[in-house]
């Protein structure tokens, strides 16, 4: 078991740079036919011909999609490794966290639940590539480096919230400053502590199993 795992990470850190990239950018091409699909069947069978800005395709976990048919075309070394650790830490932490808690995507209708599954099944996936192919930075500022785009993210994702229509129909981050947020825990922490004191807990909550995920792969390095 031992000499087939070393021979697995021996073969993904043997891929080129070129050949990494080729396989994000083709994850992020299936992501997006399937986010596609998606919002087709809700927008035209679930919800009639109505636009449900709940399902706007900018959570946590719908960042790989953009992030991997970016990747390609990102030359400066430097940054590239940035959103590879941003995706092994953040994406990772997402989906599994999805998988775990998949209660999200399990209610509406079996294509969407497997939309749902296959999904963060492949954020998983493309993680652990990254983290085992060695083109993350695993140090503790490779980590902090990550923080300013997840700074980054949580704040368009607020604007979007802010600026969706509905007052509260879009909860992208979960972080809407409209209603306490869903997420269990939180929800209850809102009713008592207030809305914005629960999200900066949730985000910071993000941070530390995200931080957790890094210092894994780090001492398994």
């Amino acid at each position: 078991m031992e000499i087939m795992k070393d021979s697995l990470v021996l073969r993904l850190r043997s891929l080129s740079d070129r050949t990494i990239d080729r396989i994000l950018f083709g994850c992020g091409l299936f992501l997006t036919a399937c986010e596609i699909y998606k919002q087709l069947f809700l927008y035209f069978i679930v919800n009639h011909g109505q636009y449900d800005w709940w399902f706007f395709p900018f959570q946590l976990c719908s960042l790989p999609m953009y992030l991997c048919l970016a990747v390609p075309l990102i030359r400066q070394k430097r940054t590239k490794t940035v959103i590879y650790t941003f995706m092994q830490d953040f994406s990772l932490l997402g989906g599994l966290a999805a998988l775990i808690v998949s209660e999200g995507f399990c209610h509406i209708h079996w294509s969407l639940t497997l939309h749902g599954y296959v999904w963060h099944l492949l954020l998983v996936m493309t993680g652990l590539l990254l983290g085992l192919s060695g083109r993350t930075d695993l140090s503790p500022g490779g980590f902090l480096a990550t923080l300013p785009v997840f700074v980054l993210v949580c704040l368009i994702a607020t604007l979007i919230n802010v600026l969706a229509p509905g007052h509260g129909q879009a909860d992208m981050f979960y972080i809407s400053p409209y209603h306490p947020s869903t997420q269990f825990f939180f929800h209850e922490f809102a009713m008592h502590a207030g809305i914005l004191p629960a999200h900066l807990l949730y985000l910071a909550c993000i941070c530390v199993g995200a931080y957790v995920i890094h210092r894994i792969f780090a001492g398994c390095r």
